[in-house]
């Protein structure tokens, strides 16, 4: 591992490097913080993709790409005279300071639970007016119930035990049973949104994110599914002419791998 004057050095090589694709690079002279946009949320789920694989070598690939976009918009912004790299790094500098009290102040906490509720205290008094105003509006639905019940979670608003999460889980799942037995749609619907919201509530309570849990279900899913096609192919036959019997054999091994 590099020193700190190493990797001090290496950040200016990155800085240098945007610096002159900036000036002299016609698609990156183009691009604005809009055009940037849903590029950098690509790169954001292609490091979740190879966390998720353990793929480290992958990791630091996908972080110095991340990172790219990060000095990209403190660019575009130093030309706005708007901020710069600087700016960015003492206002998450001086966040970090203030919201950890217990480190750079005279507070004492006994674990981590009691730190996330100082978090979510100490924004309020910065003057937010409601503890999820920092929950993106644009987050996957999983990911926002996760993090919308995280943070009312650290203002004292949860569950005392699992036990009783599961009881709610399993009251949604009776509802959602009724509403499908009287066949209304939208109210269908409704009840699914509040299976899956009790579902990720009760996930936290197991100590499970379940956006890496659907993930990992995903993940094996897929490769089963392609196991089935290798074999399927490998017969000459088409899936749509095998029948479930016939595609479960197959499946069956593709589970033991």
């Amino acid at each position: 591992m590099s020193d700190r004057t190493a990797q001090l050095k290496a950040f200016e090589r990155l800085l240098t490097i945007m610096d002159e694709l900036r000036e002299q690079c016609p698609w990156d002279k183009k691009q604005t913080m809009q055009s940037l946009r849903h590029l950098t949320i690509e790169e954001v789920y292609e490091l979740g993709d190879a966390i998720l694989d353990n793929d480290l070598d992958e990791v630091k690939k996908e972080l110095g790409d991340v990172l790219l976009h990060i000095v990209f918009y403190s660019k575009i912004g130093s030309e706005t005279k708007d901020f710069d790299i600087a700016d960015v790094c003492h206002s998450i500098c001086d966040k970090l300071v203030d919201r950890h009290p217990h480190i750079y102040g005279d507070v004492e906490v006994k674990d981590e639970e009691e730190v996330t509720r100082n978090w979510e205290q100490l924004k309020l008094k910065e003057g937010k007016k409601s503890v999820l105003e920092g929950v993106p509006k644009s987050l996957p639905s999983m990911v926002k119930a996760n993090r919308i019940q995280d943070k009312v979670a650290g203002v004292g608003f949860d569950w005392e035990k699992p036990e009783q999460v599961f009881e709610k889980v399993e009251e949604e799942l009776a509802e959602l049973k009724e509403e499908i037995a009287a066949g209304d749609t939208d109210r269908i619907e409704s009840e699914f949104g509040d299976v899956f919201f009790s579902m990720v509530n009760y996930a936290r309570f197991l100590k499970v994110n379940p956006e890496n849990a659907l993930e990992r279900t995903n993940k094996k899913f897929i490769k089963r599914f392609q196991y089935l096609e290798e074999k399927s192919a490998a017969l000459q036959k088409h899936l749509k002419d095998m029948t479930l019997s016939e595609m479960d054999v197959f499946w069956e091994e593709a589970k033991k791998l």
